[in-house]
This record gives structure tokens, C-alpha cells and sequence, in this order.
């Protein structure tokens, strides 16, 4: 692994790890009524698609089992149509995706 992947990766675990712990105890209903928690949400979202944007196309290709595609995508939702962002997407990220991207992540970095 290339020591800049390394860094990128990371980078994509410490932003779900901190959009994770934002939900911690919350319901959707506070989500809701949260616009703060919302773009604090998409924001940490998108750095977690930049980063991904910028992991190197070799471990990309050696774990096809991570929707890279699908993270820098919804990165590029999130900044070049702010405006229609769809925040029950950005929800269903932050409850459903993460949980098992970080542990993806974990075991790619491996033992710290």
C-alpha cells in the first residue's frame, strides 16, 4: 500500500468514525429537526468521498468489495449539487453504510 493511501484511508475512517459518533443516541426524528446535525453530517459524508476520490486506483482495485465508486459519487452530489442533496440518503449512509465501511477501512490499515 502506498504510504499516500494510507493517509487517504485514514482520513476516510476518522470522518465515518466522527459522522458515527454525531448519531450516537439520535433518532431520525432528531435528525430532522437538526439542520446542524444534517450538514455536519453530508459534510463529513463528502470528506470521506474525497478522500476515497484520492486512494490510488491499485487498492482501489484490490478491494472491489468497497463501493469506492459509489463514496466519491455521493461526494460529488454533496458538492456540486448542494442544492438538491438528498439528506435521507446522507442518513441511510451515516446509520446503514459506515458501519461496515469502517470496519473495511480497520482491516485494511490493520493493526495501528
Amino acid at each position: 500500500m502506498l504510504k499516500d493511501d494510507t493517509v487517504y484511508v485514514g482520513h476516510m475512517l476518522d470522518m465515518a468514525r466522527q459522522a458515527r459518533e454525531l448519531v450516537a443516541g439520535k433518532t431520525r426524528a432528531d435528525y430532522d429537526a437538526e439542520v446542524a446535525l444534517r450538514l455536519a453530517l453530508a459534510h463529513l459524508v463528502q470528506n470521506t468521498g474525497e478522500a476515497a476520490r484520492r486512494v490510488s486506483p491499485q487498492l482501489q482495485k484490490a478491494h472491489p468489495d468497497i463501493p469506492w465508486r459509489n463514496i466519491v459519487g455521493i461526494r460529488h452530489k454533496v458538492v456540486h449539487e448542494y442544492f438538491y442533496v438528498d439528506y435521507d440518503i446522507i442518513w441511510d449512509v451515516v446509520t446503514s453504510d459506515l458501519p461496515a465501511l469502517m470496519s473495511r477501512l480497520e482491516q485494511i490499515l490493520g493493526p495501528s
